[in-house]
């Protein structure tokens, strides 16, 4: 394959290819920004794939008091699913569940959209009669009285059909800990970029995948070509001072921050340099047939 260098980190001349997802976005609060956190880091737990979790979700920034509903400290929260009901099912379990439960929590729209998800409108009937609705301007809320006070939901949340998912970056280094260290720069960079998200754990995937698999009933198996171990085996990827790979997974609410965040982690991985990081980065493609959106590395090359 092709590659450029930047400050002798060679960068793969290829794409990452994404694909259209639906998404909304909201704003959870709470009387400390600890507790705000805890229930945006429960809501989002097991939403790394929709191939087998049915959304990808995760926490795009922390919110100051001063710019919040309520006034106090929160979390905005992205979730994406590839079809508009299976987004409307994880929202409802997912605030149902983990946000109604946290203590001291609240949970607005942070989304205008064409089309709405519901939201409170949903929730309220957990209140078995003793539910509140209320008006302020444009914006309709449901008061639920819970055990230690009130849990305020906004009715509904916007709609976003333009959302991207699958940008992607591969990081591959001389071996895991160097490897790691890399990865976890280019997350950091790229966690300052609004509206994306990393849905991985820490934003950083080792089991990255290829579409299909040798079993019938395995829609995604193990991306045998960036397997160090398999080096010799199969038909690989790899370089021979290539010991390690990780990937990065990226969800955006547009194609732009989905590129934004890409190019932030790669100009993180080239100050960082080869010999304390990255080797060498790709990006991982279907030749062009699975998404629409093609993010070319050398595009984005500081």
């Amino acid at each position: 394959m092709r590659t450029l260098t930047a400050k002798g980190v060679r960068i793969d001349d290829t794409f990452a290819e994404a694909f259209d997802m639906r998404a909304t976005a909201l704003l959870i609060t709470a009387d400390t920004a600890r507790w705000a956190k805890q229930a945006a880091v429960t809501m989002t737990g097991f939403a790394t794939s929709v191939i087998g979790c049915g959304c990808e979700a995760g926490i795009d920034r922390m919110v100051k008091a001063s710019e919040t509903p309520d006034g106090r400290p929160g979390v905005r929260v992205l979730l994406f699913a590839t079809s508009t009901g299976e987004l409307q099912k994880q929202l409802a379990n997912r605030v149902g569940q983990c946000v109604l439960t946290s203590p001291g929590s609240a949970c607005y729209a942070d989304l205008a959209g064409t089309e709405n998800l519901r939201l409170g409108n949903g929730l309220r009937y957990f209140a078995d009669g003793w539910q509140i609705s209320k008006r302020f301007g444009a914006r309709h809320f449901w008061r639920l009285p819970v055990m230690d006070g009130e849990f305020v939901c906004e009715a509904t949340t916007g709609l976003t059909k333009t959302a991207v998912g699958g940008g992607n970056l591969l990081i591959m280094g001389a071996n895991t800990e160097t490897t790691r260290t890399a990865a976890e720069t280019a997350v950091e960079a790229m966690m300052a970029v609004s509206d994306v998200i990393l849905p991985f754990p820490g934003g950083i995937v080792r089991s990255g995948s290829k579409v299909g698999s040798k079993y019938k009933q395995v829609i995604a198996s193990t991306n045998h070509a960036y397997c160090p171990t398999l080096r010799g085996a199969v038909a690989s990827e790899l370089d021979q001072d290539i010991g390690a790979v990780l990937e990065i997974v990226i969800d955006g609410l547009s194609a732009a921050a989905v590129g934004n965040a890409m190019r932030a982690g790669l100009a993180a991985l080239v100050k960082l340099g080869p010999k304390r990081g990255a080797l060498r980065v790709g990006a991982g493609n279907y030749g062009g047939k699975l998404g629409r959106h093609h993010f070319h590395l050398k595009d984005l090359v500081p």
